[in-house]
């Protein structure tokens, strides 16, 4: 028996919600307002979490999603969150899977976009780059070359970025490529975020979703 993916698990949890939301507008044949969206879609989050109805994979999305529409009600835009996931997961589905070939298309997407980009710099301690106001991107030039085989990533690679995180997503996704969710603490490149990309897009998390 194969053990499902996170992606797996994560888009399955997210068109079941879409499909009961949208199950249940119908039944009621009445517009519903943002809010009550949102508060159905926590109703069935909560019920979905103590139920175990999907794989503890996302437990911990679920219970984050939970607060953020306890917390802020239709602001958590729960509805929003889930068609972003749901297009953003099926958009790499059947995308082109050697994806240290799209990991370098992207790059000669970023340098010709005006990125400074630099790969092949061996990164062993913390570094300053003066950008000059360009958008920036940095990839460790071991990972570079030891982390791709025959165009295939075979191991995770860390990309330090600077730069507008939606733009970085959208040409991401456009070269069939899923990043993780930033983080400006393990950045070794001043003023850059880290992210990563997994072999096969099944990064262990939710990816960065387009807004």
């Amino acid at each position: 028996m194969n053990s499902q993916t996170y992606n797996q698990a994560v888009l399955e949890l997210a068109l079941a919600g879409l499909a009961e939301l949208s199950a249940s507008a119908q039944s009621k044949k009445v517009q519903r307002t943002a809010a009550q969206d949102s508060h159905f879609l926590c109703n069935w989050m909560v019920g979905a979490l103590k139920e175990k109805r999907f794989a503890k994979l996302v437990a911990d999305d679920l219970s984050t999603w939970i607060r953020l529409a306890r917390s802020q009600g239709a602001g958590a835009e729960l509805k929003r969150l889930l068609e972003r996931i749901v297009f953003q997961y099926q958009s790499i589905e059947n995308a082109n899977q050697n994806l240290g070939a799209a990991l370098n298309a992207m790059i000669d997407s970023l340098k010709q976009a005006d990125w400074l980009v630099f790969t092949d710099t061996d990164i062993s301690g913390k570094l300053k780059l003066d950008a000059d106001g360009h958008s920036s991107l940095v990839i460790d030039a071991k990972e570079m070359s030891q982390h791709i085989r025959e165009q295939q990533l075979i191991k995770p690679i860390n990309l330090y970025v600077r730069a507008d995180e939606q733009i970085l997503a959208r040409i991401a996704l456009s070269h069939g490529l899923l990043l993780s969710q930033s983080n400006k603490k393990t950045s070794p490149i001043k003023h850059h975020k880290t992210y990563q990309i997994y072999p096969g897009n099944q990064l262990p998390a939710l990816c960065l979703l387009l807004s």
